[in-house]
């Protein structure tokens, strides 16, 4: 019976762990922060995004350059190919896995090179 409440156990310890690793982070976020201004200035109420100060009612929407998009496009195929390759990796070697997965894995890296080799000759890879 005690083997049954061992996961448990190892659960709670985790769940604890993760609460004082926030509460650390918040303590020295508090202590370790420049003092709040004392007297609030016009620049304190202001709309603060992505760098730049921004006027809520001075425009409605903002042009992004497209290819930050493709950029995001990019990492997500590359994501996805950790998530299917890296536990693929991992259990290669046990018996059950032999040629017939080795071949899915390769069409599945082909198909996402021949993404990459597009991307590449569409010149999508470069920063000018």
């Amino acid at each position: 019976m005690g083997g049954y409440f061992d996961g448990y156990a190892t659960v709670g310890v985790l769940l604890l762990v993760g609460v004082a690793f926030v509460a650390v982070a918040l303590t020295a976020n508090r202590l370790l922060r420049p003092p709040p201004a004392t007297v609030p200035g016009l620049a304190t109420f202001e709309t603060y995004e992505c760098g730049i100060a921004v006027d809520p009612g001075d425009r409605d929407w903002a042009q992004t350059h497209i290819r930050y998009y493709v950029y995001a496009f990019l990492y997500v195929i590359f994501a996805v190919e950790t998530v299917f390759v890296y536990p693929w990796a991992t259990i290669f070697s046990k018996p059950g896995f032999g040629a017939g997965a080795l071949a899915e894995m390769g069409v599945f890296v082909a198909l996402l090179s021949l993404g990459l080799l597009y991307a590449w000759r569409k010149r999508v890879l470069t920063w000018a």
